[in-house]
């Protein structure tokens, strides 16, 4: 091989190298914290935690002008090995375009459509339910490993939601769909009333061949000036009348300054609405929550009253809860 021939290959492989090498942007974010927390009532303290995330993002655009993103999370928030060392946590694979939306599949960790809005009214740290023993109970699909989601840009105002589930595995002691799990959602910013946000969600859930449940929800959002004020009602209606569930929910949420947020909200969960026996009582859940943000620092909390939790009347069943962090995002 003569020296121009070896210049010009060198040429080659140097260009080559430097094209892999800016093929792909990567990012690592970093958060991390601990937090103080009662799930009863303020005389039964779970003590202090810890918890951290680091997400690794890849990103990078094809020829054809297709954006390709991975994501890997590493933290130890894994199901019912919240003290393992596992490590891997949610981890997803996305594309698109900013003319035909976002395609992305959740190998583990996906939120459905349902899943994403169980909950859209204003906190300024978690939701009224959050913290307290078993009242995390919500009308939200499906959602898991192995899903897909579909969010198309925004068409003056107008986006598309939907999602997809094949052969949905769960947590032992959970139903399962029959065969599979989808979901749709429409969300409206119209450009007339600025502030103002409508979406309406529908999937429906397959729990054997005999029944179906259907689940909706509607949801109203308009901020002005500091205060961001919030409405939904969310509505499961079943084959049998055990499956027949409502909520409803408020809140609103004012910015004091651009670093810190108070809110207030409330919200009623009716359980199987065929039935006021004892144990089929409305839910009751209401709490303030606040939250102050400086750099990469945030200090936030809530304190939740949560009344005839999981529907029964027993005195046990109304707690109150709290929880207070300190989180660090870099």
């Amino acid at each position: 091989m003569n020296k121009l021939t070896k210049i010009g290959v060198s040429a080659l492989a140097g260009s080559l190298a430097m094209t892999a090498a800016h093929a792909a942007d990567g990012s690592v974010s970093v958060s991390t914290g601990f937090a103080f927390a009662s799930t009863t009532d303020e005389n039964g303290p779970t003590g202090p935690y810890q918890f951290d995330s680091v997400v690794f993002t890849a990103s990078g655009e094809t020829d054809g002008g297709i954006t390709v993103s991975a994501k890997m999370e590493l933290d130890n928030d894994n199901p019912g090995t919240s003290s393992s060392s596992n490590g891997m946590d949610d981890r997803s694979v996305s594309f698109g375009t900013d003319a035909m939306g976002t395609v992305t599949f959740h190998g583990h960790g996906g939120s459905s459509v349902m899943g994403q809005w169980d909950d859209m009214t204003p906190n300024a740290y978690e939701e009224v339910w959050d913290t307290t023993a078993s009242a995390d109970v919500r009308i939200d699909g499906r959602s898991g490993n192995n899903l897909l989601t579909y969010d198309s840009p925004s068409f003056n105002g107008v986006m598309f939601k939907a999602a997809y589930q094949h052969d949905h595995s769960t947590a032992t002691g959970q139903s399962q769909d029959l065969g599979h799990y989808a979901d749709f959602g429409i969300q409206i910013s119209p450009e007339m009333v600025e502030g103002l946000t409508v979406g309406y969600g529908f999937g429906e859930l397959e729990p054997n061949t005999t029944q179906t449940i259907d689940n909706e929800t509607l949801f109203v959002k308009y901020s002005v000036g500091g205060f961001t004020l919030g409405y939904q009602q969310s509505e499961a209606d079943g084959t049998v009348a055990a499956q027949n569930d409502e909520s409803t929910g408020w809140g609103v949420s004012y910015a004091v300054n651009e670093n810190m947020t108070i809110a207030y909200g409330e919200r009623d969960y009716d359980d199987n609405t065929s039935t006021t026996a004892s144990n089929s009582l409305e839910q009751q859940d209401s709490g303030v929550s606040a939250s102050y943000t400086m750099g990469g620092m945030t200090i936030a909390g809530h304190m939740n009253s949560n009344d005839n939790v999981g529907g029964s009347s027993a005195a046990t069943a109304d707690k109150e809860s709290y929880e207070f962090a300190l989180t660090f995002a870099f």
